[in-house]
């Protein structure tokens, strides 16, 4: 996402840093933003707002005689960034009772996976969501959503044989109050084009329900199309907001910073993912410092709280402290960091790890390869060894290897990296302790306290 637009930018940014900033290189450097933007497939018409706003910006005395006028223009350039994707957060309106939103998109958007993944971002939040099988033209879209919403654990609400668009919908209302739903995703059908029939289907849905959200789905992989489509469908139905799927996929990242500023809807979710829980709220501010490699560590932080279990992870502290580890847990530990994101994805989110992305690419590639070898390993053990580590031996080293494909040497380099994880994570949990033990003892010492506990030979 934005990767080589990220790229270039902060190749540009490092550039400024070390020169200062004259009126002539500022030149050169708007220039290169300029073929950055279009290289990342921005909107024409954006990137001359874009350039134009800088540099009015950037032009002056006030810049040019500045402290550190290169800081001046990463602040410049975040700044505009900022109020081209949207300026900050719109959340989705939930005012209704119950409550509509309306998926708009073509064919082949993902619109109807996205009503799905909100439905799992709604039941997160506290909400009780009804599916709604809107489309009754394309012949695989209800059994689609029955089966996402049966994965999900979310009701679907059908009418077997009906292409009574707008009795669905109010059948599912009356069913919705009910039955205590208190928020409708209408999954509503799409089109390979934009043409009349459809639209006029989707103004009798607007005219007489009034959804609060009509939210256009649109794939960020067909770049400056999208602009086209978002643009048409507003003129006609009047958005509310978009969702961008595969923003994961499109390493240009140009529709996400053309679409807000052509039709002047904001981007309220996006999709980074293609499991269904990977929608995100969309934070103009945190994808502004992303792009300019500051990292998002919001929004690592939050991710981290989604996916970890707190009772879970102090079960496993405890284990820690106790040196009693076990392979199931590593492997458990492993299904979380999965659901976590790629190291792609988590490395681009750190503040200050400048790596490029064909570098990132390349860690998070070995990473995952040697976490399915050791998960490969750690299955073809007993059920036995995988929760008793001391059960291992010479003869049950030989087993496993001839087991899980590898050379004995291998399978001993695990093991050897298992059991100095264990005491590294026990030696941790003996100094959890002994801090805790010290009370109210200022910091100072404590400090002094644990190194004359160190000299003793207490730790480890």
């Amino acid at each position: 996402m934005f990767d080589n637009l990220s790229e270039r930018l902060q190749n540009i940014i490092s550039k400024a840093h070390s020169q200062e900033l004259t009126q002539d290189n500022m030149q050169d450097a708007l220039r290169e933003i300029r073929r950055a933007l279009l290289e990342a497939d921005v909107n024409l018409r954006v990137v001359k707002s874009f350039i134009s706003s800088i540099k009015d910006k950037a032009e002056g005395e006030n810049v040019l005689q500045g402290v550190n006028p290169s800081q001046q223009l990463v602040k410049i350039v975040h700044d505009e960034l900022v109020s081209l994707l949207g300026q900050e957060l719109k959340p989705l309106d939930l005012s209704g009772h119950p409550s509509l939103i309306m998926m708009l998109g073509l064919q082949g958007s993902g619109k109807t996976t996205s009503s799905a993944k909100l439905a799992v971002k709604l039941k997160k939040e506290g909400k009780n969501p009804l599916l709604v099988a809107c489309d009754v033209y394309r012949p695989a879209a209800i059994s689609q959503l029955k089966t996402l919403g049966s994965e999900i654990g979310c009701d679907v609400f059908t009418i077997d044989g009906s292409t009574d668009v707008q009795n669905i919908v109010q059948s599912a209302l009356n069913y919705a109050k009910e039955n205590g739903f208190n928020v409708l995703i209408l999954d509503t059908a799409g089109r390979l084009q934009i043409d009349t029939e459809m639209m006029a289907e989707l103004l009798i849905i607007d005219r007489i329900f009034r959804p609060q959200e009509k939210l256009l789905v649109i794939d960020a992989m067909t770049g400056q199309e999208s602009v086209n489509v978002a643009e048409n469908f507003d003129a006609q139905i009047g958005l509310t907001g978009l969702i961008l799927t595969k923003l994961d996929g499109d390493s240009r990242g140009g529709s996400a910073l053309s679409v807000v500023h052509c039709t002047g809807k904001p981007i309220k979710l996006t999709g980074t993912g293609e499991k269904l829980n990977a929608l995100e709220d969309f934070y103009p501010e945190r994808m502004a410092t992303r792009i300019l490699g500051m990292g998002d560590i919001v929004s690592l932080v939050e991710r981290a709280q989604e996916v970890f279990d707190e009772k879970e992870a102090l079960k496993m502290q405890e284990k820690m402290q106790k040196a009693e580890f076990s392979y199931n847990d590593f492997l458990n530990m492993q299904k979380q960091m999965k659901m976590f994101g790629s190291m792609d994805q988590i490395l681009g989110m750190i503040p200050g790890v400048n790596i490029k992305q064909a570098d990132r690419e390349k860690i998070s590639h070995a990473t995952d390869t040697e976490f399915k070898k050791i998960e490969v390993f750690i299955q073809s053990m007993t059920p036995a060894e995988r929760e008793n580590p001391e059960l291992m031996n010479t003869s049950r080293k030989k087993r496993i290897a001839k087991g899980c494909g590898m050379d004995l040497h291998t399978v001993n380099l695990y093991v050897k990296q298992f059991e100095q994880m264990r005491q590294m994570m026990g030696g941790m949990g003996k100094m959890q302790k002994m801090f805790g033990g010290f009370g109210k003892m200022n910091e100072k010492k404590a400090m002094v306290q644990a190194m004359k506990m160190m000299k003793k030979g207490k730790f480890f």
